[in-house]
């Protein structure tokens, strides 16, 4: 049984930075797309930043080169860097699979972790 654990989020002021980690069990990483997501309130679930098997990093328009996306395949977890954070980044952040590319089945959404950016 997957179970998938994003952690590391917190309030922070608007310009700040955080990283966010995901961890997995009863699955590894290693061969999979995988990305980062976030639904803010009110607001449907949306990709922040992708990362393939092979290491090729995609990111939303929105993050606008603040955000770093990276992956541990040995350690079996995967990382958001967050820099300059806006008040609008306030969401659920969630780890999963880049199942919308259609080469990987996602796995069952864990909790997120919730980031608050407060101006």
């Amino acid at each position: 049984q997957v179970q998938l654990t994003e952690s590391g989020g917190t309030v922070v002021q608007a310009g700040e930075s955080l990283r966010l980690s995901c961890t997995a069990s009863g699955t590894r990483f290693g061969g999979k797309d995988m990305a980062w997501y976030r639904q803010a309130p009110g607001r449907q679930r949306e990709v922040v930043a992708t990362v393939s098997h092979a290491f090729t990093r995609t990111y939303a328009s929105f993050v606008n080169d603040r955000f770093t996306i990276s992956r541990d395949d040995v350690g079996n977890r995967m990382f958001l860097q967050m820099f300059s954070l806006k008040v609008e980044d306030t969401a659920v952040y969630y780890c999963n699979t880049d199942f919308q590319s259609g080469n990987v089945e996602p796995f069952p959404w864990g909790q997120g972790t919730q980031v608050t950016v407060v101006s």
